[in-house]
């Protein structure tokens, strides 16, 4: 077993053992904070979806909020009009956005690069109108949205519905990046890559560069649905505003700032849109009351800030610069 399968292995059973910990460290392990890792993992997992298309693809996309309300509205009525069971969404939100998602994909062959942006951008501002369309409002709620329960902590077990969320978000994380791993270090992986490096290269050697976009496409979709899935369930409500464009754009900062095409710079990306969404307002207090200063900072504005911070200190995201300072470090030892 190689030195990092060792480091994944201890980080997913040190990530099992912390909410075990409430009784010792209750205010440390209190059920908000596992709520808001839970959040974490589920935005780790949208960047994913959207690093699989854009990091591992070169395909580039602004709209990927569009399919995490795909997932989202698709776990939220499968539960509210049919009863059906959160845990069971969770693979109907994955094809009911993979098909979006490749057919989508189907026209955007013909667009690359800002195109290609352009027309996801778009298709991020017509869902959310879409979901408050008044022939829709029987399934979608409308402006309303959706009320939902959040799930029950099944077979007895002695957890809160906050510790069990924690579990289930992160096997399904487990999974799914157990998934993208593999699927990358595959055939199909490296013809995906390919495509990315030498577009031209890659048809002339025979890779069905058109199925393997549209393909892609669908993967992706599904990922960041199954994210939505996971949010319905977590957040216990869905309404057409918490989709908007700058959710999309989110995902695509966590990407950039986490490294774009690399695993592990898509937790950096979750871990990050999720604090800094969180605390930007704990910061303007902090500014504007123990400092004295006359700023009321928003979200965006400080993700604005760190974001052009993090590109000029690694330009790489915080994975290639943990990458570049593991490696200098290597070679001062030897």
């Amino acid at each position: 077993m190689t030195g990092s399968k060792k480091w994944v292995l201890g980080l997913i059973a040190l990530a099992f053992l912390v909410p075990l910990l409430r009784p010792v460290f209750p205010d440390v392990v209190s059920d908000y904070r596992l709520f808001l890792v839970s959040t974490m993992i589920i935005a780790s997992i949208a960047v994913l979806g959207l690093n699989l298309l854009t990091g591992f693809n070169g395909q580039f996309s602004l709209g990927h909020g569009a399919f995490y309300a795909v997932g989202a509205y698709t776990a939220a009525i499968l539960m509210d009009k049919l009863n059906v069971p959160y845990w069971a969404t969770i693979p109907a939100a994955a094809i009911v956005c993979f098909i979006v998602g490749y057919l989508f994909g189907l026209p955007a062959l013909k667009l690359e690069g800002h195109y290609l942006a352009l027309a996801t951008f778009a298709l991020a501002l017509a869902v959310p109108q879409i979901l408050k369309y008044k022939w829709l409002e029987g399934l979608t709620g409308g402006v309303q949205g959706i009320v939902l329960l959040k799930p029950e902590v099944p077979f007895g077990l002695p957890l809160s519905e906050d510790q069990w969320l924690y579990y289930f978000c992160l096997v399904v994380m487990i999974v799914l990046f157990w998934g993208a791993a593999n699927m990358l270090n595959s055939r199909s992986g490296r013809a995906m890559m390919a495509i990315r490096d030498q577009y031209m290269a890659a048809d002339t050697m025979g890779i069905d560069t058109a199925l393997y976009k549209t393909v892609t496409f669908g993967i992706s979709a599904a990922y960041t649905g199954i994210a939505g899935a996971l949010s319905a369930s977590a957040i216990a409500f869905v309404a057409p505003d918490s989709f908007g464009i700058f959710l999309s754009i989110k995902f695509l900062i966590g990407l950039v700032v986490g490294g774009i095409g690399s695993l592990l710079g898509s937790v950096l990306g979750g871990i990050f849109y999720v604090l800094v969404d969180n605390s930007a307002q704990s910061l303007t207090q902090f500014i504007r009351n123990d400092l004295g200063l006359p700023f009321d900072l928003s979200a965006y504005t400080v993700f604005g800030v760190l974001l052009i911070a993090i590109i000029y200190l690694m330009p790489m995201g915080i994975a290639g610069g943990l990458y570049m300072a593991y490696r200098k470090l290597r070679g001062a030892r030897a």
